[in-house]
């Protein structure tokens, strides 16, 4: 068996979005990521903030981080996948934690 890998995936929301559609996103993203083998440990809106640069013809979003543990992939290349084609996530990256 593998041994889980720590990841931290950062992302922005749009601005414009309720704040029931906004948890039911954040939800289903969530849901993604464990029903593709990864524990997440911690998923919380980190803060509205402006951009240094228009997004999507926005100016500010909601970032939102998931800290979570995964043993492969899976997880990881669904939430890529699906976050690109959803309209409601302007930008997210994926980084590998060392700790």
């Amino acid at each position: 068996m593998s041994e889980s890998k720590k990841y931290e995936i950062t992302y922005i929301v749009r601005p414009d979005i309720d704040d029931a559609a906004k948890t039911a996103l954040v939800d289903r993203f969530d849901k993604i990521l464990t029903d593709n083998g990864a524990q997440v440990i911690d998923s919380k809106d980190w803060s509205k903030r402006r951009f240094a640069y228009e997004i999507g013809g926005f100016n500010e979003g909601t970032y939102h981080i998931v800290n979570l543990t995964a043993t492969d992939d899976a997880a990881l290349n669904e939430f890529d996948r699906l976050s690109k084609i959803n309209d409601d996530i302007l930008r997210h990256m994926i980084v590998k934690r060392e700790d």
